[in-house]
């Protein structure tokens, strides 16, 4: 599957912001049958895990550090996943990468063998 994250910006903080992910399938694989994930980086730190979601959507898994602020979700007749953040912080500053995996529950960047661009979030405070 090839991916392409999108919607990325500069925002204040407490502000809203909603991340894209675009999935493109190839071999026969349509994005139904991907787990779903955000992770972020910031400049200087490793990768981190932010939010999964399983392949319907029924299931989700957040970081602590967004859970309650993120919601993630998928509409599979468009192909796209979703990053709704809300109340956002300077430390959510970041880029956001999109991920996809066949199994759900992995919080790791190794259980995720395809990954999207980036798309770059800066929260000012």
């Amino acid at each position: 599957v090839q991916l392409q994250a999108s919607g990325g910006g500069l925002v204040q903080a407490g502000a809203s912001l909603r991340l894209s992910c675009a999935a493109s399938a190839v071999s026969g694989r349509t994005f139904s049958m991907y787990v779903m994930g955000w992770f972020r980086q910031a400049q200087g730190k490793e990768r981190e895990f932010v939010a999964t979601i399983s392949w319907s959507g029924t299931s989700t898994t957040y970081a602590d550090s967004v859970n309650g602020r993120f919601t993630i979700s998928r509409d599979n007749a468009k192909n796209t996943m979703y990053l709704q953040m809300n109340t956002l912080k300077p430390d959510d500053t970041a880029i956001y990468y999109c991920a996809a995996s066949p199994n759900y529950g992995s919080r790791s960047t190794s259980g995720y063998p395809y990954w999207g661009q980036g798309t770059l979030v800066t929260v000012s405070s």
